[in-house]
């Protein structure tokens, strides 16, 4: 019967949900930011090494509990390479067949781990032609398309269950400022700012997210202006952040302030996270960090004493065909020297 197999495939991911420890939250040492510490959540722990492993149990649940998703039901998902991953791990799981329909300029790496999960990619030339691609292939198969650009926001309750917000908070409790100053996050569907604002604001904290955007990117400029027709020509270089049109998960009020990272910034950040943590980490978590450092810079200018708290998305691994590939650096990013010249004076003893 339909409801038994899906009672076995809820219980199915809530097995692996218990399986899996939370993911480890790393203080960083920065002596140079007397009285203010910053903190990684690390998401790349996650048994499909990326944030988005999160997103995809919950997206699995939602279609699930919605009856979207049946014994033998097809998933079709537009990715920029990491939620595919995730939902390749669970489709997997529950037996069911899984495409990604992702830009041709997707990191190989992410390529290989989705087809090792037993997914297939679906190839576009633009990451604009993603959605309409997915929601074709769909009909063709009489499949699902997760379409976590729509569906992020709502698929993960910012309450409870599976929230990365509440865990921060959880692990921040014996810190020596448990409260954080600043919360910075990254945006790609727009459903883990919107998860972290909610939950902000439902507890009463005083803490300010921001959201930090890279280039070709359109979040920002709707969030200043509020126009959903906004749309970028390019898509961001930056894998699994910005976005070339509004994404219906991005919720602009929940956000207290946004900034715009370079490409190049981004790649200088994670570049030299690894010289702090001993191992490499995506650009993404490079543009988070160049902004918790922004962040922490205007505090140590003001006199003020507190937290800062950013998400290592995923591992860098992924990428040493690109972001730790000097010359598609230096084709696609640019030069990184005046960006490790401003991060430089950054980190500098005052």
């Amino acid at each position: 019967m339909t409801r038994d197999w899906i009672n076995y495939a809820i219980s199915e991911i809530n097995a692996d949900y218990q399986r899996s420890a939370d993911t480890h939250l790393i203080r960083l040492a920065l002596p140079a930011f007397a009285g203010i510490q910053l903190y990684l959540k690390d998401e790349s722990t996650h048994p499909t090494g990326s944030l988005k492993h999160r997103l995809a149990r919950s997206l699995f649940l939602y279609g699930l509990c919605n009856g979207w998703i049946k014994e033998g039901t097809p998933i079709i998902e537009a990715s920029s390479g990491s939620t595919a991953v995730s939902e390749a791990y669970f489709a997997r799981l529950l037996g069911l067949p899984f495409i990604a329909v992702m830009p041709a300029c997707t990191a190989r790496r992410k390529v290989e781990q989705i087809e090792f999960y037993g997914g297939r990619c679906h190839f576009v030339q633009s990451a604009c032609e993603i959605y309409e691609a997915s929601e074709q292939l769909a009909r063709e198969l009489n499949g699902h398309y997760m379409d976590q650009f729509t569906y992020a926001e709502r698929a993960t309750d910012w309450r409870g269950n599976n929230n990365i917000a509440d865990s921060i908070y959880h692990q921040m409790q014996h810190e020596p400022h448990p409260i954080p100053t600043h919360i910075v996050m990254s945006a790609g569907t727009g459903g883990t700012s919107a998860t972290l604002g909610r939950y902000i604001r439902c507890k009463g904290y005083s803490t300010q997210l921001t959201v930090v955007d890279p280039e070709n990117s359109v979040f920002l400029d709707f969030w200043q202006q509020r126009d959903v027709t906004l749309r970028s020509p390019k898509g961001s270089k930056i894998e699994g952040i910005g976005r070339p049109r509004v994404e219906p998960s991005f919720i602009p009020d929940v956000v207290d302030a946004m900034l715009r990272v370079p490409d190049a910034a981004s790649v200088t950040a994670a570049r030299w996270l690894e010289s702090q943590l001993g191992r490499k980490v995506g650009a993404s978590t490079g543009t988070n960090v160049w902004g918790a450092l922004q962040r922490a810079v205007e505090m140590r200018e003001a006199g003020i004493s507190g937290s800062v708290v950013t998400l290592l998305c995923d591992n860098g691994e992924r990428y040493l065909d690109t972001y730790y590939d000097d010359g598609w650096v230096a084709a696609n990013i640019g030069d990184l020297v005046p960006w490790q010249a401003t991060l430089s004076t950054m980190l500098e003893n005052r």
